[in-house]
């Protein structure tokens, strides 16, 4: 399966980089393929590296004022010219999707994929890794959109929210029929 993993380049503390890659690790030895933004630093570099070394694919998706990041050994690299293409392309790429840890870039990914997967231009399954609680707001947020009927579909059928990179790609496996 091809996973895209929407995540932070920023250097991080082991809270954050010891859940994944482990995850990443998972991937590899599960045969998949990561679809990411290309880097080769900060977290998206942590992901990469376990992916690689535990026999995955690395499908990387950088921007063009961001090339000179980008990963070099990996086994494909598309440059984009801008954010909008970059991100076309990763979920054209993928079967699923995965939301790590991140800044601002991570939440306008985040926002873009479910916002097409509300209007039906995918049905990609989603899920936010809440890392050391690190979504809980955005999960509390969310349920408050669903209550108050901001969300035309339940929010389950939306995103999944997994505490780990085991539940994640359970769901995804699942999702995908492996299981």
């Amino acid at each position: 399966m091809n996973i895209c993993v929407f995540l932070s380049a920023a250097d991080l503390d082991v809270r954050y980089t010891r859940p994944a890659r482990e995850f990443a690790e998972l991937l590899g030895k599960g045969g998949h393929t990561l679809v990411w933004g290309g880097s080769e630093s900060g977290l998206m570099k942590v992901v990469a590296d376990g992916v690689q070394e535990s026999g995955g694919r690395l499908v990387g998706v950088s921007v063009d004022f961001l090339a000179a990041k980008a990963r070099v050994n990996a086994d494909e690299m598309v440059i984009a010219r801008d954010l909008a293409e970059r991100k076309a392309l990763l979920l054209e790429k993928s079967d699923a999707v995965v939301i790590m840890v991140g800044g601002t870039g991570t939440l306008d990914e985040a926002t873009e994929i479910l916002e097409l997967k509300k209007h039906g231009k995918h049905t990609k399954p989603v899920v936010l890794l809440n890392t050391a609680g690190f979504y809980d707001g955005l999960r509390e947020q969310f349920r408050r959109m669903e209550e108050e009927g901001f969300l035309p579909m339940p929010l389950t059928d939306l995103v999944f929210f997994a505490e780990d990179g085991v539940g994640a790609l359970a769901y995804l496996e699942e999702s995908a029929g492996v299981r």
